[in-house]
């Protein structure tokens, strides 16, 4: 599921260059209706399933956490569209998804006050080489036109998905995928509409569109990209750890790559071949990790019968 996840996201970055050649609407705009659809598409499958009631006490129990995750969403998606727009999508791309994973397993081992297994650290390894050969080979950073200020956004956004993933692990374990999905969404809409139609203000970027596609690619982009793809992510939280997580997850460059060669004309280079098959490895040995110890621990003492 969490695969599915990093799939759909994959194909965010065609989805959004199509719709910005097409329409003149910036990145951070057409973020700001992604979100807007991904809400309105959750909150109608929560009226027609009836289970708005149980979303809305749900929020109430839990909203610090599923309000701290929602914004983080937010935060990770903002910054993104920053350090694409700023630094360049590769840079932006590499940066951000590279930072989660070695940042889930530096706090990992402060959590447990040891190093993590070698086998987690070589699958990081390898994942993070993968990204920067699929990410960075024949990219101009020379003609970013922010590289530095890019770079920073990168930077936090991708401590923002990192933190945002590894929050979401108990609410996911907790709660049903949906109505997590429903919470967290409208929170992260709630910070994301705002701030991408107001950038777009300031700048006096176009904020309206009469082009019919763009906003099928919009709600396109919210329904799957953004309501189904979370759904899946929480989904698939609920057994998998939230560093194993942003690994996989790294099928969206991969996907975003298979697109462009497939359908938009681009040519691969040797080093992103080569990155992509050691991504693709990386994912493979995910499953067969060995259970991490804590884990274990907490299952063996869960069949030791208690005192009566």
């Amino acid at each position: 599921m969490v695969c599915l996840a990093g799939i759909a996201w994959g194909t965010i970055g065609p989805a959004v260059q199509i719709a910005h050649q097409a329409s003149g609407l910036s990145p951070s705009t057409l973020g700001s209706y992604r979100a807007a659809a991904a809400a309105l598409a959750l909150l109608a499958a929560a009226l027609l399933t009836g289970k708005l009631g149980t979303c809305w006490a749900l929020g109430k129990k839990h909203w610090r956490r599923a309000l701290g995750v929602g914004a983080l969403i937010a935060a990770f998606q903002f910054f993104f569209f920053l350090a694409v727009v700023w630094a360049g999508v590769s840079v932006g791309t590499v940066v951000c998804l590279g930072l989660a994973p070695v940042l889930l397993l530096v706090v990992k081992g402060i959590r447990t006050r040891s190093l993590p297994p070698a086998a987690n650290l070589i699958t990081v390894v390898v994942a993070v080489v993968g990204l920067c050969l699929v990410g960075l080979s024949g990219s101009e950073v020379s003609a970013a036109p922010h590289p530095v200020a890019g770079l920073l956004a990168a930077l936090v956004s991708g401590a923002a998905f990192a933190l945002s993933t590894d929050f979401a692990v108990p609410l996911a374990r907790t709660l049903d995928s949906f109505p997590l999905t429903v919470i967290t969404m409208g929170a992260a809409a709630a910070c994301l509409i705002p701030a991408g139609l107001v950038l777009a203000w300031v700048n006096h970027e176009p904020l309206g569109t009469t082009h019919t596609g763009t906003w099928m690619l919009v709600i396109y982009l919210g329904v799957i990209t953004m309501a189904l793809a979370y759904g899946l992510l929480y989904a698939g939280l609920r057994t998998t750890s939230s560093g194993t997580a942003v690994v996989a997850t790294l099928l969206e460059p991969v996907t975003a790559v298979l697109i462009a060669v497939l359908f938009l004309g681009d040519r691969p280079t040797p080093a992103s071949a080569v990155g992509f098959f050691l991504i693709v490895a990386a994912i493979a040995t995910l499953g067969r990790a060995p259970r991490e110890p804590d884990e274990a621990h907490r299952r063996t003492e869960s069949t030791v019968p208690g005192p009566d």
